[in-house]
């Protein structure tokens, strides 16, 4: 939940910083972006090969304790620069979370109830966006946005004794011996189609989901002519109606159909998300107040639906020993393209599509060109699902 809300929070501060520091949409692209990914991808694999080998609720820890305090600095940068250099120690602190996490559950599920127990988990996500979009811009307009930076991330420094109190390592302590070397995990993961599939798939929805996704608040306030809290309680509100629905129904409905056909586990995401595009394209076309919420509940809807599967998948296809490297390696390349790139090439976009255009027209092009990633992101999965029995290693 800190994780994403302290994620989340740049999105729907991305307007202040940018008036405070005269900053161009590419370099808010590179803030949200680059400056994040940067640490958060390459520190992954190690910190998940740590995680597959010690303690993961001691790491997990250290992980929430370093983003937080790196977030908390963001409040008190003194330029752009600074603020990216703080952003950087965020990304560094999310590494090694989400795959020691996962690893966690997956050894505490049996593989039929992993797509559930993980959707479950997810939604705790869509809680952290929720905090972060609603009281976020709330804090910024009443505060200025470097409280609202240490008010939503102070808590995690809180959160890191509970972690230490009360979660649970369910393995027995592994060997060093048991340790296969990294370059043997990554040449079997690759393998196999299945898990290239899901890797070129998760790219391409990161560069969307993150490219197009973290200028929505930009959006509605370009182009509707809506205040901080206005876009932010929109974009918040709907993406967390939808992403918990979303993402709990998913996991439960993909669950319940791979126990027939396991192909569903990636051919259910690739539904949801050609589902998403259209209604993506009325979202950046309609002058509608009405019409802004459902599509973009709907949309959150879809793109919360699609990561339980592919998570559960790769649990599927990984095998017990991997578990923590497979989801880092996945998101190496998810995170250093996709969220890397993605806000990057869209703030470009809309910077190049801006001239005789205006800020509003421009930014609104850039997001209707970059949803179309989601159909060869559709194929990849699709593909992948129907290798998924074949790679089987549980």
């Amino acid at each position: 939940m800190i994780n994403y809300a302290d994620r989340t929070l740049l999105s729907v501060l991305l307007e202040p910083i940018k008036a405070e520091f005269g900053a161009s949409d590419t370099m808010l692209g590179l803030l949200s972006g680059v400056a994040f990914s940067l640490f958060y991808a390459t520190l992954g694999i190690p910190v998940a090969r740590l995680s597959d080998r010690v303690d993961r609720p001691r790491i997990i820890a250290v992980m929430i304790a370093i983003w937080s305090a790196m977030s908390i600095l963001c409040g008190l940068a003194s330029s752009f620069w600074l603020l990216a250099l703080a952003r950087i120690g965020v990304g560094a602190g999310e590494a090694g979370a989400v795959p020691a996490s996962q690893g966690l559950i997956a050894d505490a599920y049996p593989p039929e109830e992993r797509a559930k127990a993980l959707s479950i988990y997810m939604l705790s996500s869509t809680i952290g966006l929720l905090i972060a979009t609603v009281c976020g811009p709330w804090i910024a307009e009443h505060y200025g946005w470097r409280i609202a930076f240490v008010a939503i991330s102070a808590p995690g420094l809180v959160i890191v004794g509970i972690v230490m109190r009360f979660l649970v390592e369910p393995r027995a302590a592994i060997a060093p011996t048991a340790m296969e070397p990294l370059g043997s995990a990554f040449r079997l993961l690759w393998r196999k189609p299945s898990y290239r599939g899901m890797v070129i798939g998760v790219v391409l929805y990161f560069l969307l989901a993150y490219g197009a996704f973290v200028f929505f608040p930009s959006y509605l306030v370009r182009t509707h002519g809506m205040s901080l809290t206005e876009a932010g309680t929109l974009f918040g509100v709907s993406n967390a109606a939808g992403g918990l629905a979303g993402t709990y129904l998913a996991g439960v409905l993909a669950s319940r159909l791979a126990q027939d056909d396991p192909r569903w586990l990636l051919r259910l995401p690739a539904l949801c998300l050609l589902a998403c595009l259209p209604v993506l394209a009325i979202f950046l076309t309609t002058g509608s107040l009405a019409a802004l919420w459902i599509t973009l509940l709907l949309a959150s809807l879809f793109t919360g639906g699609a990561l339980p599967p592919i998570f559960a998948a790769l649990h599927f296809v990984c095998g017990s020993q991997r578990r923590a490297t497979a989801v880092a390696i996945m998101f190496f390349f998810g995170n250093l393209i996709g969220l890397g790139l993605g806000p990057l090439l869209t703030g470009a976009a809309s910077d190049i599509l801006a001239a005789g255009r205006g800020d509003a027209e421009g930014l609104r092009i850039a997001l209707l060109v970059t949803c179309g990633l989601f159909v060869p992101c559709a194929l990849a999965l699709w593909r992948a699902g129907n290798m998924v029995a074949h790679d089987k290693e549980i």
